[in-house]
């Protein structure tokens, strides 16, 4: 490897991924780069939840910086901008080449976040990061470096006791969470587990939730049975249709807000157009998409979440014709909609979707 090579190996960008849908986010990640006219290369294997993008020339980091937005990757949780990469540390000392490699970069934090890959392997981690996370920062404080009201904050991401990747984000531009998970406890009157991807989503998509969610507002849930997805809604106080065949939990039904209808999900058209759809049934991606497409084109509702089961393979190519389906058929219709994708942390071998019809 050349002194330039070594050189662009220690940037570019990492991202965090769900174990098993690395190639995916590489795939994105290249696709995204290549619509800038940029190009490089990634590293990464199956099942270590991180992909490396390394780029062509280590003036596209700049325009990358300034053009990649964090929330149109569907398949990464994180977003961090490499600084180094430190692949053979001493176990007697990473505190030395870890401060060396930042005070000769000369960029002040405003945070510190030590982390791993969510793996199983990367798991046996979580005590060396708690003992070396105050020395560490102490240290930054010393040297001047973690400094109150900075806006980036520093990611010392180890691949594993001795290898590190130290690294950069900003909330703006990347996940706000410690590896991108946030961090929802499970409400105890809830039926399912599920109900946690549309806590996770409302979280995520809804940018104002006091005037997109009030109560009084009305929801349909397409598949709702048990009701994990419709006790998110009765928390807020939506007057909700739950459509499913199989049986509701008896305390939503109680709640006075829920009207549970044994019907066809994808025959069942509201009488007048509703606030929320909501959607998580157990079907093809692409039957999904123009069931979803349809209610938007047809002004049935105004906001939309759902999720999309993926394949075992070309789950990428999946979601770009479940993307095309739903943008057809809008623009179509002659709607102006935002849609969003995002693989959540409680997804599973499945993405949500967001869409929001435009009131202008």
């Amino acid at each position: 490897m050349t002194m330039t090579e070594r050189a662009l190996d220690s940037t570019g960008l990492l991202l965090y991924t769900r174990p098993g849908f690395e190639r995916e986010a590489a795939a994105e990640i290249m696709d995204q780069v290549a619509a800038l006219g940029l190009y490089g290369f990634v590293r990464t294997r199956e099942g270590e939840g991180a992909v490396r993008f390394v780029p062509g020339e280590a003036a596209f980091m700049e325009i990358l910086a300034k053009e990649l937005r964090f929330h149109d990757l569907i398949f990464a949780r994180q977003m961090v901008r490499v600084l180094d990469v430190l692949p053979a540390l001493s176990a007697e000392d990473r505190l030395g080449p870890i401060l060396a490699s930042l005070v000769e970069d000369e960029r002040r934090y405003g945070d510190l976040l030590l982390e791993t890959a969510d793996t199983n392997d990367a798991k046996s981690l979580s005590v060396l990061l708690r003992k070396f996370h105050v020395p560490l920062r102490e240290a930054l404080k010393r040297e001047g470096l973690l400094v109150p009201n900075a806006s980036a904050r520093l990611h010392v991401f180890f691949v594993s006791g001795t290898s590190v990747i130290l690294g950069i984000s900003h909330v703006h531009n990347a996940s706000p969470w410690l590896m991108g998970i946030p961090r929802l406890r499970f409400p105890p009157g809830a039926p399912s587990r599920s109900t946690l991807k549309l806590d996770e989503a409302f979280g995520l998509f809804v940018q104002d939730p006091e005037t997109e969610i009030q109560p009084g507002m009305t929801a349909v849930d397409l598949g709702a049975a048990p009701g994990g997805w419709t006790y998110q809604l009765v928390r807020r106080h939506l007057r909700t249709t739950a459509i499913d065949n199989g049986p509701m939990d008896a305390s939503l039904l109680d709640s006075g807000l829920v009207e549970h209808l044994r019907v066809d999900g994808f025959r069942y058209r509201p009488l007048k157009p509703v606030d929320w759809l909501v959607c998580d049934m157990v079907e093809q991606p692409q039957r999904i998409a123009r069931l979803v497409a349809e209610w938007l084109a047809e002004g049935r509702c105004r906001r939309a979440i759902f999720n999309l089961k993926l394949p075992m393979k070309k789950r990428y190519e999946m979601v770009l014709d479940c993307r095309e389906i739903l943008e057809s058929r809008i623009e179509k219709a002659g709607v102006s909609c935002r849609l969003s994708f995002k693989q959540l942390y409680h997804d599973r071998a499945e993405i949500t979707g967001y869409a929001e019809i435009n009131s202008d």
